[in-house]
């Protein structure tokens, strides 16, 4: 599902006037409706260190319009998945709101135009349109990590996420492994409908991904936020503007698409400051930095906190620390792999002793043929018989282990039973949100 923005009633356009006079090539300070800036000292704390130089964010969403002032300077050409051709430099969203150009400017926007200024905006953005499907999605992140990208966001979340194991269509599952394996982050929105149905949603779902939840600016978990064991951490997403399509401002929003997003600014700023640490580490490293809001401990608003990135950039975090988001990755890889070496195993041996089956094999055909020529000396010393009826026919071809199957065959890409959909429209086609939503 892509959750649609929702704004303020006072929404305007900020102009050319509206923004602060800067020095040419420096970053324009934050506008004072972006109160995540205080709230992280990005300013004070994170801007002297980094603004994500050198670190490529994958946006996939329905793309960003690089012809804005605020975008041009970042926005490098992607693709447009959905077979409309293009590079991704144009926002399709059909809702005219710009849901991708909104993302990309939380996280990289220089705010030449309307003073609205991401947190990395150093970084560069790679704008990927894909409709969200197992296959689909499962092409954008491959795209992005061969094409450059170290952090990877998905404000974007459909609920159907049970029906698939691990609650992960496998097609994206295995792009996930993939991208863990090339050392790229993931980071998805948890999804909007925490006090409507608050199902599960992919791919905040999925294993190795992180799943962000969102806050407002009193510290409280935003009302709507998915309440769920995969959340993550949490991060500011109610009273979060951004920038739409038409190059528009906005001042106020709410959704974990924009906690999503400024988790991926984070990360860059991370990755930027540390470009030699893996990004097991980064996670690792954001995860056990993050300060607890919300109940206590672990819990499926907020995850393990809320993200603090001057302490991700500062804090030194030991080896040994929880990593959850890896962990639950490497579980379902080790139990494939466990899956598929216990077959091997018994095929290569016999039960009764650790022969090669090929001896046994060879020992029971000899003593077959011995036995037949003794039967056969034995049966030469009478006189035969004539046959009283039709000697039988060959023997048909060999038959297969088990029943035969009736039914529909199992899919070659789930772990378990095929299953259907639920009636309704397709999971890759956009959902719709709860009322008033």
């Amino acid at each position: 599902m892509r959750w649609l923005l929702r704004t303020a009633a006072a929404v305007a356009a900020i102009g050319l006037a509206a923004a602060p006079l800067a020095p040419a090539h420096a970053t324009p300070g934050p506008r004072a409706d972006q109160w995540w800036f205080d709230s992280w000292g990005i300013q004070q704390d994170v801007w002297p260190i980094t603004k994500g130089k050198g670190v490529t964010v994958a946006v996939i969403d329905t793309g960003v319009n690089a012809q804005l002032p605020d975008m041009r300077p970042v926005v490098i050409p992607g693709i447009d998945l959905t077979g409309n051709g293009g590079d991704g430099r144009q926002d399709t969203d059909a809702y005219k709101h710009g849901h991708g150009t909104g993302m990309a400017s939380l996280i990289a926007s220089q705010g030449t135009k309307t003073g609205f200024v991401g947190i990395a905006p150093e970084a560069k953005i790679l704008p990927i349109v894909a409709s969200l499907s197992g296959t689909t999605t499962g092409k954008a992140v491959r795209y992005a990590v061969d094409h450059g990208a170290k952090v990877i966001n998905i404000s974007e979340a459909s609920e159907s996420a049970d029906i698939y194991p691990n609650q992960c269509p496998p097609q994206l599952l295995e792009a996930i492994e993939y991208a863990a394996a090339k050392d790229v982050v993931i980071v998805a929105s948890a999804g909007n409908s925490g006090d409507f149905n608050n199902k599960p949603a992919y791919p905040a779902s999925c294993p190795g991904v992180v799943a962000v939840g969102a806050l407002g600016q009193n510290g409280k978990p935003w009302k709507s936020t998915q309440r769920q064991p995969y959340v993550t951490v949490g991060a500011p997403g109610a009273d979060v503007g951004w920038i739409n399509k038409d190059g528009h401002a906005y001042n106020a929003g709410e959704g974990t698409s924009q906690a999503s997003a400024l988790t991926s600014g984070a990360v860059a700023l991370i990755r930027s400051r540390y470009p030699q640490m893996p990004a097991r580490q980064v996670v690792q490293r954001l995860t056990a930095t993050a300060k607890d809001f919300g109940p206590p401990g672990k819990d499926d608003l907020l995850g393990y906190g809320v993200i603090s990135i001057p302490r991700a950039l500062k804090q030194n975090v030991p080896s040994s620390a929880p990593n959850p988001v890896y962990e639950r990755l490497d579980k379902v890889a080790g139990a494939k792999k466990a899956g598929a070496g216990t077959t091997k195993t018994a095929a290569e041996k016999d039960d009764s002793g650790g022969f090669p089956i090929l001896i046994v094999v060879g020992v029971v055909v000899v003593l077959i043929v011995v036995g037949g020529v003794v039967f056969l000396v034995m049966r030469g010393r009478k006189k035969p018989a004539a046959p009283s009826g039709p000697m039988p026919g060959p023997m048909g071809p060999p038959q297969p282990f088990g029943a035969p199957q009736s039914g529909p065959q199992q899919s070659p890409y789930q772990s378990g039973p095929q299953q259907r959909p639920p009636a309704g429209p397709p999971a890759g086609g956009p959902q719709n949100p709860p009322p008033g939503r």
